[in-house]
């Protein structure tokens, strides 16, 4: 069953936006892109796409995705996206395999803001409370002007009432705790969400605990 906030989240994504898992020439998983890239990709046939039929993986160029997109029109499922065109509607792939990259992803959790909020679930650390992205900002627990750095074990979400209020201090100089500890997170928390939506389970065929830390 889909998270509920995962579950809106994928309703609302737009065909060219949408995720993408990307596999090197030997099926191991790399990294995710948008609708948008996957088809260029795909358009230069530097990449196949990949899909299930009749519980079979089967790899399609771009002209046989195409005659594929056509097909899947007729008995579309809830969770296919299409990229509608003058001529016909395209399926968006939920995956695809590049044909000539054999390189193999990095294994850590790539450290930015993005991820940061994902892995501290969109919350405050000091008050509790979910925002959205625009209305967090990323708090330095040890300020700069102390030597704190930039990384995941000093930095928190906060919102802009709790981190105007802890300025640049220490957290129990303000009168604050944490909600819990910042931690490194062994995987990535944006791949977790898609994994726990229906319209991306074929990425759980190919993503294993080792590629969990991909960049998404």
């Amino acid at each position: 069953m889909d998270d509920p906030a995962v579950g809106e989240a994928a309703k609302s994504e737009s065909p060219l936006t949408s995720s993408v898992l990307v596999l090197n020439k030997h099926y191991v998983p790399i990294r995710v892109v948008s609708g948008r890239r996957a088809f260029t990709l795909m358009c230069k046939n530097y990449a196949e796409a990949i899909d299930v039929v009749d519980e079979q993986f089967i790899t399609w160029s771009m002209e046989a995705w195409l005659g594929h997109s056509l097909e899947r029109e007729r008995r579309p499922s809830e969770f296919d996206l299409f990229v509608q065109t003058p001529r016909l509607a395209i399926l968006v792939p939920r995956v695809i395999r590049l044909l000539g990259y054999d390189k193999l992803p990095r294994r850590e959790v790539k450290f930015n803001r993005r991820n940061v909020l994902a892995r501290d679930e969109n919350r405050c650390q000091y008050c509790g409370k979910r925002f959205s992205l625009a209305q967090l900002s990323i708090d330095h627990v040890v300020p700069k002007s102390r030597g704190g750095k930039s990384s995941w074990l000093n930095v928190v979400a906060a919102c802009s009432p709790c981190n105007t209020r802890k300025g640049g201090r220490m957290p129990h100089e303000a009168s604050m705790r944490l909600i819990k500890q910042p931690a490194v997170p062994k995987k990535n928390p944006l791949l977790e969400g898609k994994l726990r939506s229906r319209r991306y389970a074929i990425w759980g065929h190919f993503l294993g605990e080792g590629e969990l830390a991909i960049d998404a």
